[in-house]
């Protein structure tokens, strides 16, 4: 709570998540002063080509305001320029922000910390033949979600349930009702806003006919190859299983949504679902999605994945898209036989997205959340890839 905190010497000017965000889009240099905890920071923090970060606690800028060493404490601080301060919820770094102002430090705030970046959430528009394609990206986690709107129709793939409204109020825009809510498959990073969307819109939820045979008995299943009208296009379901045994994606003219299959950068992890033991036979699985499965589509189709990095470039028109060609030649696994794969994606395997197992069940349906708890549950890095960026 705000009460919790002093009140900041002086008021330091404010930068909204947004602004923050455009700035690194700009690739402008950013300096953050992340006052919060070390285990906090390490756990999840704004990360960047263009950003230098130092982590010191708030508590030693109390003791530093007390004992006159503001100065010697901000000489500890990484990099040259106005210092942006970062906390949880915006407070504790409005004080430490303000202290720095007063001492004739360039300083400002990000107004609502990392809880307001978190609730960040972008749209821009994916160049199709066919319908128009929205691409949602939340920086705070680079997960990506799609709404494909055609003769006053939409459907959402990917939602999060946290962004529910913003959905509704795009196809309102854009005078389309709502009427497929689809996900790509089980997801283990973010709680989805299938069944949410689909109860304020009565939107039609979708699955795959594979996901939902892990247990879930509250969505319409969908099989390969079917197809599903929006307006005046079809949205075919094209089986890219790996990440997940249910993993499906979707076209939509030359546009592929290929949810968590193939990234920009990377492939897909496969333990998320069956663990460490089933991971090769998965990885065995997602080397099939790309040797056997997405051949089947042209070098042009557009690929708009359902992740990306920090360090993964947009393309020129600010989506991160790619053709599938570029991907074939840019990413190794491509061009590996199978066992060569499954070592190369098995070999070193990231830490699970956190709270992963619980995130399962409640998109599952097995196990619920209120807005609040499934909000904390998502926080933080997806983790979704198999390899980091320089790796893949």
């Amino acid at each position: 709570m705000a009460e919790d905190y002093p009140d900041p010497p002086t008021d330091p000017p404010s930068l909204s998540a947004a602004a923050l965000q455009a700035k690194l889009d700009a690739g402008e240099p950013l300096r953050l002063l992340d006052v919060r905890n070390r285990d906090e920071y390490e756990q999840w923090r704004i990360r960047g080509d263009a950003v230098t970060a130092t982590q010191l606690p708030f508590m030693k800028f109390l003791q530093a305001k007390v004992t006159g060493k503001v100065d010697d404490v901000v000489a500890d601080v990484s990099g040259t320029g106005p210092i942006t301060v970062v906390c949880g919820r915006g407070e504790a770094s409005a004080f430490v922000a303000g202290l720095l102002t007063e001492h004739g430090f360039g300083a400002q705030n990000l107004s609502d910390g990392m809880e307001g970046w978190a609730r960040l959430y972008e749209s821009r528009e994916v160049p199709c033949d066919a319908a128009t394609v929205l691409q949602y990206r939340r920086p705070s986690s680079g997960c990506l979600g799609y709404m494909v709107i055609s003769d006053g129709s939409a459907a959402v793939v990917d939602p999060l349930r946290q962004f529910t409204d913003r959905y509704v109020d795009d196809a309102t825009d854009r005078e389309a009702a709502v009427t497929h809510a689809i996900d790509t498959h089980v997801h283990a990073d973010h709680v989805s806003g299938v069944r949410r969307l689909a109860a304020e819109t009565g939107a039609e939820p979708i699955l795959s006919e594979r996901a939902v045979a892990r247990g879930v008995d509250d969505m319409t299943a969908v099989a390969d190859g079917d197809s599903l009208r929006v307006g005046s296009v079809t949205l075919e379901a094209v089986p890219l299983p790996g990440h997940t045994t249910g993993m499906t994606g979707f076209t939509v003219g030359d546009v592929l949504l290929a949810g968590d299959s193939v990234f920009l950068d990377s492939v897909a992890r496969p333990d998320l679902e069956a663990g460490a033991d089933g991971a090769r036979d998965l990885a065995r699985d997602l080397h099939r999605t790309l040797t056997d499965r997405l051949p089947a589509l042209p070098d042009e189709t557009l690929v708009a994945p359902g992740h990306y990095s920090e360090s993964t470039p947009p393309s020129d028109d600010g989506t991160f898209t790619a053709p599938l060609g570029t991907l074939r030649d840019r990413l190794p696994g491509f061009a590996m036989d199978r066992e060569a794969f499954v070592e190369y994606v098995c070999d070193d395997i990231p830490p699970r997205p956190a709270n992963f197992e619980r995130i399962i069940a409640i998109n599952i349906g097995t196990a619920t959340a209120d807005d609040d708890t499934a909000f904390e549950l998502e926080l933080g890095p997806n983790n979704c890839a198999a390899a980091p960026p320089d790796a893949a």
